[in-house]
């Protein structure tokens, strides 16, 4: 599938959460609930995805997960944040460099409009 198509039905469950759930819960309750939708329009969708440091040769187990990884193609890391900083981004490009994925969503559901927390970030 083409990415902007792959991303365009990702906002739209995205969406659909938001407008069900509104601001003030957890981000675990948003992302079993984008997981859910993701998984009702028959999008492969990886949920809490542990991702491996490799250091050279050296695997290590430094405890990175993906909130979801959907058609092992874009990253989704779910917030429920007063607002994005710096090191929110670079979380994601982290995940984005490590997976080799081009494309990071950042969502961030503790918002009165989600147009406001979303965040498209590539590698």
């Amino acid at each position: 599938m083409e990415i902007n198509k792959l991303t365009e039905q990702i906002l739209k469950c995205a969406y659909k959460v938001h407008s069900e759930l509104r601001p003030g819960l957890l981000e675990s309750a948003y992302e079993e609930c984008l997981f859910y939708e993701l998984k009702q329009i028959g999008l492969n969708v990886e949920k809490q995805k542990a991702l491996p440091l490799i250091y050279y040769e050296v695997k290590l187990d430094a405890g990175y997960r993906l909130d979801l990884l959907v058609e092992n193609k874009v990253v989704v890391e779910v917030k429920a944040i007063e607002m994005f900083t710096d090191v929110h981004i670079a979380q994601v490009l982290t995940y984005l460099k490590l997976t080799k994925c081009k494309i990071g969503l950042l969502l961030n559901f503790n918002v009165a409009s989600l147009k406001n927390g979303i965040k498209r970030l590539a590698n």
